[in-house]
């Protein structure tokens, strides 16, 4: 066969030229499901029709600037196929090369979405983990492989590594599935002990209902899950939305947390120093459950705390809180006050924050305190 086409391709020089000779070579390399020389194959004929050399069959060093584009065009429409072809007979892993070079990864992501998550760590779990979690093609279901396949502890350090490089969506996602999880399991052990101390106690449906008033359970240091594991979700719960049903389980999660023997009482810092009952207000707050006190206990916090990081720390949480309830009036002042100045970062955030808020003055005036020209000049035009 190899032979064959050998000669086939002197045919095809002959009778229609180079063009013809790459038509017939793409076409053979599908035939054998060759796909890596395909997209070289297709590049190389582009190369060809722009006279470009054809040594290195990829790269664009050797294109003409005034001809880059059109070369550019046909590299990732290249891509695009091979992507696709090798997506097709599942080489996921290769299909990703092609299509996050081009940045064009959802057909990946849709294909992943529809593997159902593995009971098993096996080598296709571990390429689906790489692909969906640590690669970013799909972060909530990798993290859902990850977490039946390696279990909390691994799910949890895995998650802490990543956690910035999601978007606020997937964050809340990730954080839904970790809260769900942990307090599924923790209502289990906290149920089971109260079924043995009180057979015929009356069935409950929170956790929150199933500890009050049972003082005993926490007795001597008892605990009834990991504590690391719990401090660490109930960190992460603060990704949620105020409209996610996790949010009251985050809550209750920390008020099972606050009653643990001060040992298993992890410090973090402000404003969650006393890191349960400071979680506890948080998640009030947006449960809008008496979000005056919410919001007055971490004023009281920023009022009370000297140190500029500090206050700028207490700050941030309570604009967050404020801002992800739509109250932008009440966060403008706090993040001008205590955030512009305090982190360079926010400049960004903050000019959103005004934008959405409808109060260009406030970006004005705090751009030109900061002899900020650039972003002085942005808000008057906006303005």
């Amino acid at each position: 066969m190899t032979d064959a086409l050998f000669a086939e391709l002197q045919n095809q020089r002959q009778a229609g030229g180079g063009s013809a000779v790459f038509d017939r070579l793409a076409s053979a390399l599908r035939e054998k499901h060759d796909y890596h020389r395909l997209f070289d194959a297709l590049c190389l004929k582009k190369k060809y029709e722009l006279g470009a050399p054809l040594h290195r069959p990829t790269s664009m060093d050797d294109i003409p600037a005034e001809k880059r584009d059109e070369f550019e065009a046909a590299y990732v429409a290249a891509a695009r196929e091979v992507g696709q072809l090798l997506l097709a007979e599942k080489q996921l892993s290769q299909s990703f090369v092609y299509l996050n070079a081009v940045r064009d990864t959802q057909s990946l992501r849709d294909a992943i979405d529809a593997v159902p998550v593995p009971r098993e760590s096996t080598q296709e779990s571990e390429e689906l983990i790489d692909l969906a979690f640590y690669k970013l093609v799909h972060p909530v279901k990798g993290m859902q492989i990850l977490l039946k396949t390696h279990g909390t502890c691994s799910t949890i350090t895995a998650l802490d590594q990543a956690f910035m490089s999601l978007s606020s969506e997937q964050r809340s996602a990730c954080a839904a599935i970790m809260v769900q999880t942990l307090h599924g399991d923790l209502l289990q052990s906290v149920d089971r002990e109260v079924k043995q101390r009180i057979p015929f106690a009356e069935p409950v449906k929170t956790l929150r209902e199933l500890t009050a008033g049972r003082e005993w359970l926490f007795a001597d240091n008892n605990y009834h899950i990991d504590v690391s594991h719990l401090h660490s979700i109930v960190r992460f719960a603060r990704s949620l939305s105020p409209n996610q049903p996790e949010v009251a389980l985050a809550r209750d999660l920390a008020v099972y947390g606050s009653q643990l023997s001060s040992q298993f009482r992890y410090p973090a810092e402000p404003p969650f120093s006393d890191f349960y009952v400071a979680h506890i207000h948080f998640f009030n707050f947006l449960l809008n459950d008496n979000r005056e006190g919410a919001l007055a206990y971490f004023q009281e916090q920023l009022d009370n705390d000297s140190d500029p990081r500090d206050q700028a720390m207490i700050a941030y949480v309570m604009v967050d809180l404020l801002a992800r309830t739509e109250q932008l009036e009440a966060a403008l002042p706090l993040a001008e006050k205590y955030l512009v100045s305090a982190d360079q970062d926010f400049g960004a955030a903050f000019a959103e924050l005004c934008e959405k808020a409808g109060r260009f003055d406030v970006l004005l005036r705090s751009a030109e305190a900061r002899n900020d020209l650039v972003t002085y000049a942005a808000a008057l035009v906006r303005q």
